[in-house]
């Protein structure tokens, strides 16, 4: 992938998948978490706190939220059961969709989604606009299928304890940790299959024999252009799902060519209105988070980011015991 035009207003472009972090936030703050009024803000609140650890992590120069809109992307017309099996969702989780939407809608930050494609589609294409625009781009997310996307210039961010001990894998760090290039996480996908997106792959296959095929024949097709050098028991068990490790690469591979709804010089995070975004804390009685971004207003690159008068404006961190009482995210 090469990098062409310089887009001097920005130089590291933050592309987050939102369903990750709501799944996150949701587990990882007590469901008891409500307001005087009543209202369940767990994941809410969780966004939220994840959201001002990653701006002070990354320091984007701009930020876009990615969402899946529906189940009938192209992948569930292909396979009826994609994604089956998965565990359900809690009722008391889609009433803070719109809250989150809201919260971004407060501080500023843009969001897309499609019905026809997932939120890792919009990654890929966001992803590839920004690195030909000459970006540095950071992608949050815990789904596998996004290591295809790290490169020189790209790179997975996964979030633990609320971003504040998040591992980032390049090109290299993909090779070190899975032994597979970026450009084979596909094919390692149609071998061993992904139970969370109820995609089988070749029975019998687990993550380390996928890994070593690849090493040794590169792809999917090198394997099945060299099945007799293969030692028997695992040559018959790709001959027998052949047909299926092909169509669990095809469903792995993300769309990359997605025209852009939100263009990339919408996405700068510069002049956000702190106020708002205080003004939602305040009506979610998010105290912490209020204090929270106080400080980072106090910092020069919250100064950059944020419009913000004076007044909300700290000198001095909160006190440790504040940050224990963050409840330990994620």
């Amino acid at each position: 992938m090469v990098c062409a035009l310089y887009y001097g207003w920005v130089q590291h472009l933050v592309l987050v998948d939102g369903h990750h972090l709501l799944y996150r936030a949701y587990w990882a703050i007590p469901r008891t978490l409500r307001t005087s009024r009543g209202e369940q803000v767990n994941t809410v609140f969780g966004v939220a706190s994840m959201l001002l650890n990653l701006l002070r992590a990354e320091q984007p120069d701009a930020l876009l939220f990615c969402f899946d809109a529906g189940e009938e992307t192209f992948r569930h017309q292909e396979n009826a059961t994609y994604k089956e099996g998965r565990a359900e969702t809690p009722d008391d989780f889609y009433p803070q969709i719109p809250r989150v939407i809201e919260l971004l809608a407060a501080v500023g930050v843009r969001h897309v989604s499609d019905p026809r494609f997932e939120a890792d589609d919009f990654l890929c294409s966001y992803a590839q606009a920004g690195c030909r625009a000459g970006m540095r781009v950071t992608i949050v997310s815990g789904d596998r299928d996004i290591l295809q996307l790290a490169n020189d210039q790209v790179r997975v961010a996964i979030p633990h304890k609320g971003y504040q001990a998040t591992e980032y894998l390049g090109a290299a760090e993909v090779l070190a940790k899975y032994g597979i290039r970026p450009d084979q996480v596909a094919s390692w996908k149609g071998l061993m299959g992904d139970a969370s997106d109820n995609l089988p792959g070749v029975k019998g296959i687990g993550p380390k024999t996928a890994s070593q095929l690849l090493q040794q024949y590169e792809s999917l097709e090198g394997i099945y252009a060299h099945l007799a050098d293969i030692r028997p028991a695992v040559r018959s068990k790709l001959e027998h799902d052949r047909e299926q490790a092909f169509f669990c690469e095809r469903m792995a591979r993300l769309v990359c060519d997605i025209p852009l709804p939100v263009p990339l010089d919408e996405l700068a995070m510069r002049d956000l209105p702190a106020e708002t975004l205080q003004q939602f804390f305040d009506a979610f009685e998010f105290t912490l988070l209020t204090r929270r971004l106080r400080e980072y207003l106090a910092t020069e690159p919250g100064r950059r980011m944020f419009q913000a008068p004076a007044a909300m404006q700290v000198s001095k961190p909160a006190a440790a015991q504040d940050a224990a009482a963050q409840m330990a995210l994620l």
